[in-house]
């Protein structure tokens, strides 16, 4: 699918963003993907958040893909997690109000650091109803909270994750309920390289299923 460069406003600054939005006649769920950490060199290009971005596509879903303040051409600075929330907060805001999305129904997808802003954020936002949080890096802190959201929470890693263990996961999972479900892909560490399109498929067959 085809994107646009966007310009996403979030209080004083302005986050560079890409945007894709199907044609048709019905409004397009809309989908959030948030980027590893901007400290080690994350971005909105990077193998995971464009495995994520295929998915979406695949399930016709509109797209938003953006870069935290302070990453690439977007303002301020790192935010120690709490302004990356607001950042994700305003990109979520910012594709709904685009034509052609809906204004409900939408996912809050994250990779590692990303998964844990995405983990907030998506618990925050009442246009939310699915949250993604892939290889989210367990010891960022308790994320057992977003299973009050309401909201359904997908739990994707590697099963050779040493940032997101299996058991620290599959213990997170049942802190967080029936809400929560959990996929481990065989054989994929934390970064999935060579497993993007394992990743790919799981996705859009989790997400599909509501």
């Amino acid at each position: 699918m085809k994107e646009e460069s966007v310009r996403i406003p979030c209080g004083e600054l302005q986050l560079e963003g890409l945007i894709a939005v199907p044609v048709g006649a019905t409004p397009a769920r809309g989908a959030v993907i948030c980027h590893p950490h901007p400290q080690y060199g994350g971005s909105m290009y990077n193998n995971v958040v464009e495995a994520a971005l295929e998915a979406m596509w695949q399930l016709g879903m509109a797209t938003l893909r953006f870069n935290f303040r302070g990453v690439g051409a977007s303002g301020g600075e790192y935010g120690g997690g709490a302004g990356e929330v607001e950042d994700a907060k305003a990109a979520m805001r910012f594709l709904l109000a685009r034509e052609g999305v809906a204004g409900q129904g939408a996912a809050m997808l994250g990779y590692s650091f990303g998964a844990a802003v995405a983990m907030r954020a998506g618990a925050e936002l009442a246009e939310v109803d699915t949250i993604v949080a892939i290889a989210l890096p367990i010891v960022m802190g308790d994320f057992s909270a977003a299973g009050q959201s309401g909201k359904r929470i997908v739990l994707i890693a590697g099963d050779r994750d040493d940032y997101c263990p299996a058991h620290a996961l599959e213990a997170l999972a049942r802190r967080l309920g029936p809400a929560a479900i959990l996929k481990l892909i065989p054989g994929a560490d934390h970064f999935f390289g060579g497993f993007e399109n394992r990743l790919c498929g799981a996705l859009r067959e989790l997400i599909a299923t509501r």
